[in-house]
């Protein structure tokens, strides 16, 4: 089930369709998303967005990349925001393809709200979230009966003067943390993790270009993080829990 505006236009304008594209691998799209980028008029994609799955949009779209990445952001969000605006209101059906899920640190809120404020009709298509989808094919299990209890999805990009993360409350046993966007913060999480109690032996994973052929999952303990980091390149999750330990015997994806 699909979230939908209910606002009415004050003018005749397009529809905006906010899809989540999951982590690469194109035969994770819903069958949903599929039919939708099949048949839009404009398609406003990121960077996280595979050329697999680019391969499938509809060849007579308009195609308007707005991709970010580390310390380097082609297009502002506010300009992003902007753009789906503008689009909509040329009475287009705008497809805004996110990586990963919209609503799980992919900013689909803050592009929603400025849509509303417009007046300007829009739906959300959920993906698959790099977390559950990376790990998946890792051969991780997000939770286990012996291993993890609870799982905590952590942004590694905090705002600016905001509130800190509480890293007490993620030291405890029994659960798994997964860091998205954390390669540049690995020494930072590496040392607030150990210092809140931590054990420097817990089992890690970065998972590097998920559920693509090129994908890779580095391996060792919290104390070797921000080395393992290093070898590392973006887009890349961290996974800190004993559930990492499976991989080796769970992995499936070659």
């Amino acid at each position: 089930m699909t979230l939908k505006s209910t606002q009415s236009p004050t003018h005749p304008c397009g529809f905006v369709s906010l899809v989540g594209a999951g982590p690469g691998d194109p035969d994770l799209l819903t069958v949903k998303a599929l039919r939708l980028i099949q048949n839009a008029e404009v398609v406003v994609y990121d960077r996280l967005v595979s050329d697999e799955i680019m391969a499938l949009v509809n060849s007579e779209a308009e195609r308007i990349y707005v991709g970010k990445r580390l310390n380097h952001h082609c297009v502002a969000q506010d300009q992003i925001n902007q753009v789906l605006v503008e689009q909509a209101q040329q009475n287009k059906q705008v497809v805004r393809l996110k990586g990963g899920d919209p609503f799980i640190f992919g900013r689909g809120g803050e592009e929603l709200e400025k849509l509303a404020s417009e007046h300007i009709p829009f739906e959300v298509v959920p993906g698959i979230t790099a977390a559950a989808g990376c790990t998946a094919y890792a051969g991780i299990p997000l939770t286990h009966r012996d291993h993890a209890q609870s799982v905590h999805f952590i942004t590694g990009h905090l705002k600016k003067e905001g509130m800190d993360i509480d890293w007490a409350s993620l030291s405890k046993g029994n659960t798994t943390l997964v860091f998205y966007m954390g390669l540049k913060e690995s020494p930072n999480i590496q040392q607030k993790l150990i210092s809140a109690g931590l054990c420097q032996q817990t089992s890690i994973a970065i998972i590097e270009r998920g559920t693509t052929s090129q994908q890779r999952v580095l391996t060792g303990e919290l104390s070797q993080l921000s080395s393992l980091a290093k070898q590392a390149v973006s887009p890349s999750l961290i996974v800190v829990g004993s559930v990492t330990s499976l991989h080796s015997q769970l992995s499936w994806f070659r």
